[in-house]
């Protein structure tokens, strides 16, 4: 199968990226400044992540669609407001994860963010599950950037005037050379930023003039450094089709309403473990000295009991030492519980805690 590659490959060439294969796309890892101190830029200042690996499934209709959208995710999408998005789950009937996703709505319809390598899974489970009643359109004409880190509403409002009126994980279209692009305030660091939809052939232009303004190129090493310090998911790794919401610690993001009525797919499951609890659960694990749990390092409590596993663990930049997240059996996912981690074949100490290991810096604000 041929690799595929961004409208960016050629500038992330030609600023030195390092490549690595994910989702089928050839994307950067890192460039010449490495990881950490890409990391700790982003955090301080502004970093551009080329994420147009990932889906944009445009899907338009009429008043029925929101009905049926609702018969599929667990969100309340008649009370979502134009231009404002929401995090949602495509379930199966067990409430396993197909993808997490971001749903904004726009005129008409809805643009719903897919994860790099699910998306063609997600459209065909969409397509059928709508029965093609509505026009769905995953668009590969278009790019999706996002800018992160503390200065870049400045850094973005300086080439798009009037940016800045967004709050977090609300949107709107405007315009770039006289085209049309979507902006959401939005992002995956827990820092404030935002993703930019724009055309193939708008995007280096675009990207070009973010860097002129002092943002910099980042790569997908320190993005994932990055969300995990944040404590946020990676499909794959604490996501995936045997993990429900509520095992990923993640039931904020399901309507109450919707799960009072319980008619979308997976909320027989998705009630009964609300109402029962689970028997494993996602939770933030701090190792006590410096050892790096990857994935799948095995978790064992005080009495050599294997309780569970890691999902993803890293060395956090901004806290200055290892952090990761996985699964526990419930009893020991209170904050606080001593856990041992085997990290080639020597068990060594951590502890339960909560997310995130690094506070979130998301711009709330009053609506506009």
């Amino acid at each position: 199968m041929e690799i595929k590659k961004t409208s960016l490959y050629k500038l992330h060439q030609d600023n030195k990226a390092k490549f690595v294969e994910f989702a089928g796309y050839q994307m950067p890892i890192q460039y010449s400044d490495g990881i950490v101190e890409e990391h700790k830029f982003t955090r301080n200042h502004s970093g551009i992540f080329d994420v147009s690996h990932m889906g944009q499934l445009f899907i338009y209709g009429d008043e029925n669609l929101i009905e049926d959208l609702e018969k599929i995710f667990p969100l309340n999408l008649k009370d979502l407001k134009l231009n404002h998005s929401k995090y949602s789950f495509l379930m199966n009937d067990e409430a396993g994860i197909y993808d997490d996703l971001i749903v904004t709505k726009i005129e008409q319809g809805f643009l719903i963010i897919l994860n790099a390598a699910c998306k063609e899974n997600d459209f065909k489970i969409l397509s059928k599950l709508l029965n093609n009643k509505h026009k769905m359109v995953l668009d590969e004409n278009r790019s999706l950037i996002a800018i992160q880190g503390p200065k870049s509403a400045q850094i973005l409002n300086n080439i798009i005037n009037g940016v800045e009126e967004l709050s977090f994980m609300t949107g709107n279209w405007f315009l770039f050379e006289q085209q049309k692009i979507y902006i959401t305030r939005s992002g995956y660091t827990g820092e404030d930023g935002f993703e930019i939809s724009l055309p193939n052939d708008l995007v280096e232009k675009f990207t070009k003039r973010l860097i002129e303004k002092g943002a910099k190129l980042i790569g997908l090493g320190a993005r994932d450094t990055l969300r995990l310090e944040a404590g946020l998911c990676l499909y794959g790794h604490e996501l995936d089709k045997n993990k429900t919401p509520v095992e990923a610690n993640l039931k904020w993001a399901i309507s109450k309403e919707r799960v009072s009525k319980g008619n979308f797919i997976g909320s027989n499951i998705i009630n009964k473990q609300l109402n029962d609890g689970v028997s494993k659960i996602r939770v933030g694990i701090k190792p006590e000295g410096r050892v790096i749990a990857r994935e799948k390092t095995k978790i064992f409590n005080q009495s050599d009991s294997y309780i569970g596993e890691i999902t993803s663990g890293t060395f956090g930049p901004s806290v200055n030492g290892p952090v990761a997240m996985g699964y526990v059996e419930n009893e020991f996912s209170k904050k606080d519980t001593k856990v041992f981690l085997e990290v080639r074949g020597k068990k060594y100490p951590a502890n339960i805690c909560g997310l995130p290991f690094y506070k979130k810096s998301y711009v709330k604000g009053a609506n506009k």
